[in-house]
Order: C-alpha cells, then structure tokens, then sequence
C-alpha cells in the first residue's frame, strides 16, 4: 500500500485541511499520515474560532519518524500559516525525498486576486521557495501571479494561462497545474505543464455557480491520491476536478444548505467506483 503524508492545519470543524485529506486519500486506498501544523476550533470562515499552532511539534515528531525509517511514497502540502513553517517543510522535503516519491504543493494562500489576511508578498516568495522542491504543484491564478510577480486578471485568454505556467515552471518544480482556469464561456478546470517537454494540457468541466470553503484541498487531496493509485496526471487532475464538481453540486441539492462544507461524505462511492473504473480502461 502507498503511503502518503499530508502536511497543513486541522480544523476540528469546517470540512477542509486535514479533516478531508485524511478520509478522501484513505478512501482511495492510499495510507494517508498526517502531520499537523495548527489545531483550530472551525475553520477561518466562523467567527471567533480558536487557533493553536503546532510548529514546535513539527521537529519532534519528524525526527522521531526518521528514527523509525518511515518512508513515504508522497509528500503533500496544503496551507502552511507561517514562514517559519515552510522552511520547516522544506527539511522534511531534504529528510524524506527519495528517488522515487512524489512531492505535491498546493501553496494555498490567497483567491479571488487577494491573499488571505495573514500573508504579505514576502509570503508569497516563501511558497514560490517551497515550489522548487516539488514534483507537482497546484497554485490557484492568485496564488501564481503573486507567486511570479505577475498581474492578476480576472479576465483573461490561453496565452496568459501559458505565461503563468511557464514563470511557474522556472521557480523549479517538475509539472505545474493551474487550477480554477476557465477558458471558455461557463466552463472552468485547470492547465498544466510538464516542464521537462514542454507539452500543455488542459481539462475544463462546466462551471458551478457556487462556491464553499475548503473545495481547493479536496481537489488537492484526491489528485495526490489518484497519482498514487497509478493514474497519469491529467487524468488524475481530470478525477480531482470531476469529483470536486460533482460534490459541490450535490451540496447545493441539500436542503439544509450547510454554508461551511460541501457534503464529501456522500460522494465518496462515486469517488472509488470512478477510480476503478479509470484504473481499468
């Protein structure tokens, strides 16, 4: 069984960060360890929620992990709330990198053209650090253009998409997807490079009018599944987006209109039929 550790912060309620990334990769028959970097009461979209940071932690149980020889056939990140953070990840990228597993970065931080309060450019350059080390990474369009230092559109054509990816590219990491494209009227998707040969590829699905927090590590989530599962990459980016969008608008079919999650629950069978189903062609 492939192994995989998922790096970022749990909120005890809210259905983002760890608390999907743990059942969505399990679920896809991947052992999912986590390490996580903050403890909070809800995530960040209620009001008065508690936070608790885990970064000294961080250290302690990694080193006790070398001691053990784990070894991880994949090493995901997601939301990582300070500096000091990603330079603590970027040693656990040095510890735990063989010549074999995969390093997957989504270098969550900001949407919508703005970053999240608590980040600053200086931020964004840190996660541009970060995105060096890795095999895969999964910025959303704000996330790239602080990232490179380029201009933020909300309106924008393929050939700006392709100059983002390629800026992506020269920070370092092997293959680069953007997330959230939308490249035609109505649809939306991602677009992505492989450094290495220069091809682009693309996959968009039609848009949803809806949004809910924590969307981004689902997709994040069974993307880094899928590639453990032996799908190529874009049809793990096709899955990701697929199940994403499928889950959001079962979400939206539910009467009691829970504004803080979408209902992943209830599409997990969906989830494992759909990998088997593309394991198999």
């Amino acid at each position: 069984m492939k192994r995989v550790l998922t790096i970022q912060d749990i909120s005890c309620l809210g259905k983002c960060s760890l608390t999907v990334a743990l059942p969505l990769i399990s679920s896809m028959g991947v052992e999912a360890v986590i390490l996580p970097t903050a403890v909070l009461s809800t995530h960040t979209m209620f009001k008065g929620f508690t936070v608790k940071d885990l970064a000294d932690q961080i250290v302690p149980i990694t080193e006790h992990w070398k001691k053990e020889g784990v070894k991880f056939d994949a090493i995901c990140t997601g939301y990582l709330g300070t500096e000091d953070e990603i330079d603590m990840v970027k040693q656990i990228f040095r510890d735990f990198r063989t010549e074999n597993n995969l390093i997957f970065v989504d270098p969550a931080m900001g949407d919508n053209g703005k970053l999240y309060p608590a980040f600053d450019e200086h931020y964004a350059k840190k996660n541009a650090e970060l995105c060096a080390f890795a095999d895969v990474i999964v910025p959303n369009i704000t996330e790239a253009a602080y990232m490179t230092g380029t201009e933020y559109r909300d309106s924008y054509d393929e050939a700006y998409v392709k100059d983002l990816l390629q800026k992506l590219a020269a920070l370092g990491a092997k293959t680069v997807v953007l997330t959230g494209v939308s490249l035609s009227e109505g649809k939306t998707g991602v677009m992505g490079l492989d450094s290495a040969t220069g091809e682009y590829f693309s996959y968009q699905n039609d848009r949803i009018p809806k949004s809910y927090h924590g969307t981004g590590d689902i997709f994040s989530s069974v993307a880094a599944g899928a590639l453990m599962n032996g799908l190529s990459l874009a049809d793990s980016m096709k899955l990701a987006a697929d199940y994403t969008a499928r889950t959001i608008a079962v979400t939206m079919e539910n009467p009691s209109d829970p504004w803080y999650g979408v209902d992943f629950e209830t599409t997990i069978p969906y989830l494992v039929k759909t990998l088997e189903e593309m394991k198999q062609a």
